[in-house]
C-alpha cells in the first residue's frame, strides 16, 4: 500500500515546524465519513533511551462485533533506527516513518485510522493524527492517553462524558469518559473528521477497556513485537 510522498523525513526540527505549518492548511476538519466498517489502530513503542522504534497496525471489523471485541482483519508491524530527536510537538518526525514502514505491508484500506496520539489538539494543529491522515488520505481520529496542550473542566464521571478542550479560544478536543468513574481520554479529529464523529467512533469502537479496542490492541501487540526483539 503506497502512501503519498508529502515531504522529506531527513530534516531538522525547524524545517520539521515549516512542514507542519504548510500542511495544516491542508486539513479537511467540516466533513467525515457517515460509515465506518474498518479501522485501523496505530502505535509506536520504544524502550528509553534506544532509538530503535516499532511500530503496530491492526485493522479492525467494526461491523461485526464478536463477544470477545472486534475481529482482526490484519496486523502489520515494523522496527526502524530513527535519527531525528525527540521534541515535544514534533513527534510526527520521529515517529511517522516506522508507522509508514508497517504500513506498506498492509493488503487492507481500512476506511478509517486511529492513532495512539493527537488531530488537531496541538500547538501547530497538526499531530500524529493529522499529519497521518494527509499522508494516507484517509479520515483519521487521534487518540490520547494524556493532554498536550489546552484546558479543560473535569467531565461527569459516566461513560459518554465530555468536557471540550480549548486552546487560545478554540475548541480543540474533547476530554471523554469512555467507561464510568475511569481517567478519561483526548480526542480530537485528525483528517476528514469531523469532532462529534470522532467521539461517536471512539464510544462505538470501545468495548470493556478505557481505551478503544483500535488503539488499545495496537498498543498491545506493538510492545509484544518490541519484547519479541
Amino acid at each position: 500500500m503506497n502512501s503519498l510522498d508529502l515531504h522529506r523525513w531527513d530534516v531538522s526540527p525547524r524545517e520539521a515546524i515549516e512542514i507542519q505549518n504548510r500542511l495544516r492548511r491542508q486539513l479537511i476538519l467540516n466533513e467525515a465519513p457517515a460509515e465506518i466498517r474498518t479501522i485501523a489502530g496505530v502505535d509506536v513503542s520504544n524502550e528509553i533511551g534506544s532509538n530503535r522504534l516499532f511500530a503496530a497496525v491492526v485493522v479492525l471489523d467494526l461491523e461485526h462485533p464478536q463477544p470477545k471485541g472486534f475481529p482482526i482483519l490484519e496486523v502489520a508491524t515494523a522496527s526502524l533506527e530513527i535519527d531525528f530527536p525527540y521534541v515535544p510537538g514534533l513527534l510526527s518526525f520521529r515517529e511517522i516513518p516506522v508507522i509508514l514502514k508497517a504500513w506498506e505491508k498492509l493488503q487492507i484500506r481500512p476506511d478509517c485510522l486511529m492513532a495512539d496520539g493527537q488531530g488537531i489538539a496541538h500547538p501547530r494543529r497538526i499531530g500524529i493524527a493529522s499529519h497521518l491522515g494527509l499522508i494516507t488520505d484517509l479520515p483519521s481520529i487521534g487518540c490520547g492517553k494524556t493532554r498536550l496542550i489546552g484546558i479543560h473542566r473535569e467531565p461527569g464521571p459516566l461513560r459518554g462524558d465530555r468536557a471540550p478542550l480549548i486552546d487560545r479560544g478554540e475548541v480543540i478536543g474533547t476530554v471523554l469518559r469512555t467507561r464510568d468513574r475511569v481517567a478519561p481520554v483526548f480526542i480530537s479529529p485528525g483528517h476528514r473528521m469531523t469532532l462529534d464523529r470522532a467521539i461517536e467512533i471512539v464510544l462505538s469502537s470501545q468495548l470493556r477497556y478505557r481505551l478503544p479496542e483500535p488503539t488499545r490492541m495496537a498498543h498491545q501487540l506493538v510492545n509484544e513485537a518490541r519484547r519479541a526483539a
